[in-house]
């Protein structure tokens, strides 16, 4: 089976201080059902108050990333048969959140 990112940018997500609690409850539902349906492998939201930093091979570390890299926002990843049941995940996902979502396919890996 395949893993896909589903995920979107945290300006996507536009919510009144009275919205916030009942998309929060939405969103944890459909990750229960994720869950239960035993396809949910990882999920959370980036922390945007932590600096990202780039590590090098010596172990430096630098506060400039790559030119142009910005992640930031919610992203769950499922483990789904097909596209198809992805995209239909992604869907429910984006209704609960009251946002579209990205969704992406990792490659396949036979060591991971």
């Amino acid at each position: 089976m395949t893993k896909y990112l589903i995920s979107f940018p945290s300006e996507a997500m536009v919510l009144t201080d009275e919205e916030l609690p009942i998309v929060s409850a939405t969103a944890h539902a459909v990750i229960e059902e994720a869950k239960a349906a035993g396809v949910y492998v990882f999920g959370g939201g980036i922390d945007e108050q932590v600096a990202p930093v780039r590590i090098f091979a010596d172990g430096s570390v630098s506060p400039e990333t790559y030119p142009d890299s910005r992640l930031n926002g919610g992203f769950t990843v499922l483990e789904l048969p097909t596209y198809e049941d992805a995209v239909a995940w992604a869907g429910r996902i984006a209704a609960a959140c009251r946002c579209a979502q990205e969704l992406r396919a990792f490659m396949y890996d036979p060591a991971s």
